[in-house]
């Protein structure tokens, strides 16, 4: 079974703040799964799949790139 994030802890392993996070699962980028009335978690092996696709996009730019 995974792991479940909430969404700070998503936000601490992206480097992104709570809005971007809440962005990224409205934008359909970030699966998530809804617990109770009030709380969004996110699995572990969806996040890392997540990660992944950013290291395959090719239209992100590499660091240093101007």
């Amino acid at each position: 079974m995974d792991r479940l994030y909430t969404i700070p802890e998503v936000g601490e392993r992206l480097h992104h703040g709570r809005t971007r996070v809440y962005e990224l699962i409205r934008e359909g980028r970030l699966p998530s799964v809804v617990i109770g009335p009030r709380a969004r978690r996110v699995r572990e092996s969806d996040l890392a799949a997540f990660i992944a696709s950013l290291d395959d996009d090719p239209t992100r730019r590499q660091r240093g790139d101007a």
